[in-house]
């Protein structure tokens, strides 16, 4: 898999090469130091996965990531930052980012979440998912109702509701005595009738919606 590294600090790019290029399925195809670069770069280089530093002179990280995902959708990026404020993870997930991780993460936890967004799934460090619900559990976020869930079927407002809690399939599966193929099958099913990216944006919506209560 090819891996595109965009970070200021040329000390942290080389430990990142060295952890990512040292894997025998991963690739690293080019490097970059700011924004516009980056985004230029995967232009050129479509690289399955861009690891994003949060803080970036000129066009910051996160503007970048909404950059890169309007004109290379299947590309997966993690945003990298030095630190877990909030403000960061939750802007990351909202412009399409498949995870958001602090830089002082140890590399066995680092090389898990590449991998887990290149397998497609969504990695979000322990303590930013906390905070993150915690803001729905002190009511920070009001939930409001979509009407895009009139799309779905029953069982499919269901299914994103278990995935709201933050069910993976295998234990949706479990809840609702089905087999983990179907939970698959009406995963990918709601994404594409709301038009979401991955988990994360569903278990957003779940919560702004409404559909998942917190501390339900």
């Amino acid at each position: 898999m090819a891996v595109l590294i965009c970070d200021t600090q040329e000390l942290t790019r080389a430990g990142l090469r060295m952890l990512v290029g040292g894997q025998p399925d991963l690739t690293v195809v080019g490097e970059a130091g700011d924004g516009e670069t980056a985004v230029a770069l995967a232009l050129t280089l479509r690289p399955d996965l861009v690891l994003m530093e949060a803080r970036l002179p000129g066009l910051d990280g996160i503007s970048a990531t909404e950059q890169l995902l309007a004109a290379l959708p299947d590309t997966r990026v993690l945003v990298l930052t030095a630190c877990d404020r909030d403000e960061y993870a939750y802007a990351a997930l909202r412009a399409g980012a498949s995870g958001f991780l602090v830089k002082d993460t140890t590399a066995a936890e680092m090389l898990v979440a590449v991998r887990g967004v290149l397998r497609g799934d969504t990695m979000v460090a322990p303590s930013v998912t906390r905070r993150l619900i915690d803001r729905y559990v002190t009511g920070v976020v009001t939930p409001v109702a979509d009407a895009r869930l009139d799309v779905l079927t029953d069982r499919e407002r269901e299914v994103l509701g278990l995935v709201g809690r933050g069910l993976n399939n295998g234990e949706i599966a479990g809840k609702l005595f089905l087999g983990e193929s179907t939970v698959k099958t009406h995963v990918a099913r709601i994404l594409a009738k709301l038009q979401l990216r991955d988990r994360i944006e569903a278990v957003v919506l779940a919560y702004e919606s409404g559909l998942v209560h917190p501390g339900g």
